[in-house]
């Protein structure tokens, strides 16, 4: 059994609404039965019609969308809603459909601010539906194998944690060139308070919260506006205390020229240490005091459940971004399944990013830019 699928966002010209629509499809999990991918209408039916849909389940506005979904049947009404689009649109559509009995897939950061995270998590806990947030790179298979090396205690007690995310496609002013990809993220009415921290160092907080099990405490940030006329920051880095003792730094940048997505991760423990990066995704390097350091690959017998859930292909066959993607949208439709025939998930199911990351952060992304603002060392982490 399918689930069906419906999408707010992402017609015609939308980046990520296409890489959502991929991962939905690479487990055969869901079918795409509606949606409303545009606010201008026939932009809105002009993508409908080109991805196969029925021209009565193609909608102009969110809110037509599920009060019309609402009155099918319920074995035809969408299930699942995918919400697609720019920041400030992400709280509204999320709200409403939790509110009349849809599970919701949200694109990150979760809402425009900290206040609308925190109503949201309330909408989510009274609906009694799920809720999945696409930090894509939790799910990785190497990721997730890390995650449990150290819940396992394998590297001892974590005392570093590093963490950055690297991008160079903002160098130069792409919003003054009607860049609509640049032009949404640098504006304050649609993006919120950040750029590259609301953006990627959103992706490289919930990482380093992942991988590592702690949660941050206090930060001390500094945060740059690079290029000229650009309204929102575009590069910053983090020093964190973690609730363990741990310390950590975090860097985000999209003014990095030459750099494309390679997001990476260090912990160290006081008994060893281990390292991944998203250009060499198949590989967990962990690092040794007393013997030589150890490479694990996606794919290989020796790993957790965790990451053999999440892998598809034999060992030496690269898994990647989309890949990862779709595991969330299959972790979260196992999760809906099992609620429809009134099973418990697995495990390994459940493993996927949900309200509390999305509202940590939005927590962060409020807190780093209030930090970057202080004359202060450290602020405390508040949410």
């Amino acid at each position: 059994m399918k689930l069906r699928l419906g999408m707010i966002g992402g017609g015609q010209g939308a980046f990520i609404g296409a890489i959502h629509r991929i991962a939905a499809r690479i487990d055969d999990e869901y079918e795409l039965v509606c949606g409303a991918f545009s606010s201008d209408g026939e932009k809105a039916k002009a993508s409908g019609l080109l991805l196969g849909l029925a021209a009565s389940r193609v909608y102009t506005s969110y809110k037509e969308l599920i009060e019309k979904e609402k009155q099918l049947p319920k074995d035809e009404r969408v299930q699942v809603i995918s919400i697609v689009t720019p920041n400030h649109l992400h709280f509204e559509p999320a709200k409403l459909a939790l509110e009349n009995g849809f599970n919701v897939i949200l694109d990150k950061p979760m809402t425009f601010s900290l206040a609308e995270a925190k109503e949201l998590q309330k909408v989510v806990e009274q609906s009694g539906k799920r809720f999945c947030l696409t930090h894509t790179y939790t799910g990785y298979p190497m990721v997730k194998e890390a995650r449990q090396i150290i819940k396992q205690g394998k590297l001892g007690k974590i005392r570093k944690v590093y963490v950055e995310y690297p991008q160079g496609w903002l160098s130069f002013f792409l919003e003054g060139e009607d860049n609509k990809q640049a032009s949404w993220r640098t504006d304050p009415t649609k993006s919120g308070i950040a750029g590259a921290m609301g953006d990627i160092g959103t992706h490289a907080f919930n990482l380093a919260e992942y991988v590592s099990g702690l949660h941050v405490t206090k930060l001390c940030a500094d945060i740059n506006t690079v290029v000229e006329g650009r309204k929102l920051d575009d590069d910053g880095a983090a020093l964190l205390k973690f609730d363990s003792g741990a310390s950590g730094v975090l860097v985000a940048t999209q003014i990095a020229a030459g750099s494309e997505n390679n997001i990476k991760i260090i912990i160290y423990g006081e008994k060893g240490g281990l390292e991944w990066q998203q250009d060499n995704a198949n590989t967990l390097l962990l690092k040794w005091p007393d013997k030589p350091a150890e490479i694990l690959r996606t794919g290989g017998s020796y790993l957790s459940s965790y990451a053999t859930h999440n892998t598809r292909t034999p060992g030496g066959h690269p898994e990647g971004y989309l890949e990862a993607f779709a595991n969330l949208y299959r972790n979260f439709a196992l999760c809906v399944k099992a609620d429809l025939d009134s099973k418990q998930p697995e495990k390994e199911w459940l493993d996927y990013p949900g309200i509390d990351d999305g509202l940590r952060g939005m927590a962060f992304v409020e807190n780093v830019i209030a930090s970057g603002k202080s004359d202060l060392k450290w602020t405390d982490f508040k949410i």
